[in-house]
């Protein structure tokens, strides 16, 4: 009897097992809310969720997205967007419901209906293992997938079509920040596949830095079930667009992403035992493109580049191929967290009123190796020596910086901002940056400007105060004495 018992017992769990894994279809009348037990509808692996996600430093707002639970980072692969082509973040007070009639609909008890499919008559929705979230009709059949209207990144599986309308991906402003980004990737209609530089906030798109040359001919973006990416042509060639590939499903899970300093790069996190014992516990890049975005988006006719203006990019070349931006000597970023935005002199600008020897006494060319911003240039001067090349950038309260190349005696200047920014090394070139004087008590002391200004604001202010109350308080003993 116990052994009998046992077996019935073990039976039991493997049919709990089995059920907790099959397939469950989310009926009409389903809800979802971004607080409690129903915020988000699994996949029948638990591999990937479809719900509410918290903004990362804003408890009080949330996504409507697809991530990757089965990992402490909980890595976003979709968010929906409204028809104005924003993220749409909602309070915990909404409510997003398969209604009755077969509608998607996310809703707000001040503003109503703020996302939709808008695609009526779903019979059901699923949540699938490959991260891709849809809505089928009583045939069985897809009416609406979140694979088809991708935000910044594409899983396994996923196929873009060229078509009537360019599909895209969007990046964001920064890894926290969900609003759209300074790049885009667009599966264009014309059968290219090209990466552009944008506008913000508008959708302008700047010259290409990357594309497929595929005018005309180009079918469709794959990224097929093995972790290749490539892109069809009409007669059946594959443009590999990774290099990565023969990645099992099982083994890891894998996306591509374009991240917002505009590369496109594919990860791979270990999700087997096998591969968790070679692999880090982290999304590790396996490959991008381009392979150096400072190099290749510095030719765009207009914008800041790969950086913001008045900053210059890098390119450290490890495995996780980190853009890195930083400021030229004497300028700090507007916004540490926020680089994009560029940076700002922290000495009060030459003036123009300034005379030349003023100007030549207060200010200096300090060279800075490596460095150089190609599309800033104003006027250029040959036959010329360095030593000109320096004074004419000084006594000019246009120019910022000067590039001075010795085999050919010419002298470039630039003036703000400073676009395209990049490390450049060019043993021919000197790059020169106008900065305040070190020993000039007076450029010394219009290095900390903005901040001396404020100090000096608050203390005038602080000591009007303290000497008109001290006044008063005199006044007032006095009557109180003539009393």
């Amino acid at each position: 009897l116990p052994w009998r018992f046992l077996q019935f017992l073990l039976l039991l769990l493997l049919g709990v097992s089995s059920a907790a894994q099959a397939q469950v279809n989310i009926t009409l009348g389903s809800s979802l809310t971004p607080q409690g037990p129903n915020s988000s509808w699994l996949s029948p692996s638990g591999d990937f969720a479809f719900g509410f996600q918290p903004v990362e430093g804003n408890t009080s707002s949330y996504l409507l997205a697809v991530w990757f639970d089965k990992i402490p980072e909980k890595t976003v692969a979709w968010y929906a967007k409204s028809s104005q082509d924003t993220p749409v973040q909602v309070p915990s007070s909404s409510v997003l419901r398969l209604t009755a009639d077969g509608l998607l609909s996310l809703r707000t008890p001040s503003d109503g209906e703020v996302w939709s499919p808008r695609v009526p008559g779903a019979a059901y929705a699923r949540m699938l293992d490959t991260g891709d979230f849809r809505l089928f009709g009583a045939d069985g059949k897809a009416k609406w997938e979140t694979f088809d209207v991708p935000a910044d990144t594409i899983l396994p599986t996923q196929v873009l079509l060229v078509g009537q309308q360019d599909k895209v991906l969007r990046s964001r402003l920064i890894a926290t920040d969900y609003a759209n980004g300074r790049f885009l990737l667009a599966v264009q209609s014309d059968g290219n596949l090209v990466f552009y530089p944008i506008a913000e906030p508008t959708t302008k798109r700047y010259d290409a830095y990357w594309a497929s040359n595929t005018v005309g001919n180009g079918s469709r973006l794959v990224f097929n079930e093995t972790g290749r990416i490539y892109f069809t042509t009409t007669n059946g060639t594959q443009v590999n667009i990774t290099s990565a590939g023969g990645v099992s499903m099982g083994d890891f899970f894998n996306r591509a992403t374009l991240d917002p300093d505009g590369v496109f790069r594919q990860y791979l996190y270990p999700k087997s035992r096998k591969a968790r014992s070679v692999w880090s516990l982290q999304w590790t890049v396996v490959s991008s493109i381009p392979q150096n975005i400072c190099q290749a988006i510095k030719e765009t006719n207009a914008g800041s580049g790969a950086c913001g203006f008045n900053s210059y990019c890098s390119f450290d070349g490890t495995q996780n191929q980190t853009t890195v931006c930083q400021c030229p000597e004497h300028y700090e970023f507007f916004d540490k967290e926020r680089k994009y935005k560029g940076c700002r002199p922290d000495f009060e600008p030459q003036s123009c009123y300034l005379d030349e020897a003023a100007a030549v006494a207060k200010f200096e060319m300090t060279p800075i190796n490596g460095v150089d911003w190609p599309l800033a240039d104003y006027e250029e001067y040959s036959p010329i020596d360095e030593n000109e090349c320096r004074t004419l950038c000084v006594i000019d309260c246009f120019c910022a910086t000067a590039v001075f190349r010795a085999s050919t005696n010419t002298c470039w200047k630039k003036k703000l901002p400073l676009s395209n920014g990049n490390m450049a090394a060019d043993v021919d070139r000197t790059v020169l940056i106008k900065v305040p004087r070190s020993n000039n008590s007076e450029s010394q002391l219009s290095s900390g400007s903005t901040k001396w200004k404020e100090d000096k604001k608050y203390w005038i202010l602080g000591s009007s105060l303290f000497f008109g109350g001290s006044v008063l308080v005199n006044i007032l003993l006095g009557n109180f004495h003539l009393q």
